[in-house]
């Protein structure tokens, strides 16, 4: 998971113009592949938070990732968002 501020992630993957893309993709088969490479994901989201919310530094490093790791993070920020909310809305 994704700790900390998912806003500076989310403003990153906007930077890098991720957000569009990934809006546009087939999200079953991005999280499919998530699912295939859980250790994967788990180093990814593990150097998100190692940025602490540093927007630089998470630009920086989502601009060395390949596209499919971008997809990750970008998916994983929606899910994560969208959960948050879930819980905010029962409370």
């Amino acid at each position: 998971f994704i700790q900390g501020d998912l806003q500076a992630v989310f403003d990153a993957l906007y930077t890098i113009g991720a957000i569009d893309p990934v809006l546009q993709a087939d999200w079953e088969k991005i999280n499919s592949e998530m699912n295939a490479n859980p250790r994967h994901v788990h180093r990814i989201c593990n150097s998100i938070n190692s940025c602490s919310g540093d927007r630089t530094k998470l630009i920086e490093f989502l601009l060395g990732l390949d596209q499919k790791s971008v997809s990750f993070v970008a998916l994983e920020v929606a899910r994560e968002f969208s959960e948050f909310q879930d819980r905010k809305e029962l409370h």
